[in-house]
């Protein structure tokens, strides 16, 4: 018996131009979070993947990205989203999605052209030009 929480992000469900590394990761950590909570079913283990949107935790500083669109539009609390991920885990949810506007934001790739998903996330993630 046992739960497994890991840290995907709402990054997870989209293309990454521009930080192109991270966002497959986190596409990777939802994936494999998916599958194995599909494999250990019915053991008493669940995995969790929790999928924050933009939370200030000092990554976007130390990723120089705190001046992109991605986080001039708001970012979540770091409490808030531990807390939610927790109760998710502790429901035995497979994947969290925290917040209202981050549901949505994993709505729109589910029916959106892959090629406008690559041109939106570069838009938001793109640094202003000095």
């Amino acid at each position: 018996h046992g739960k497994i929480l890991n840290l995907a992000s709402t990054a997870a469900f989209l293309p990454g131009p521009n930080m192109a590394v991270y966002y497959a990761s986190k596409a990777y950590v939802l994936s494999l979070s998916e599958a194995l909570a599909y494999e250990v079913r019915g053991s008493g283990v669940t995995v969790t993947a929790l999928c924050p949107g933009p939370t200030v935790t000092g990554f976007q500083e130390r990723a120089n990205v705190e001046s992109t669109l991605l986080f001039r539009f708001g970012h979540g609390d770091a409490a808030k989203v531990a807390n939610a991920g927790f109760d998710g885990l502790m429901r035995g949810k497979t994947v969290v999605v925290p917040g209202v506007v981050n549901k949505l934001t994993t709505l729109g790739p589910r029916v959106s052209p892959r090629a406008l998903l690559v041109a939106v996330s570069a838009k938001l993630t793109e640094r202003p030009r000095a």
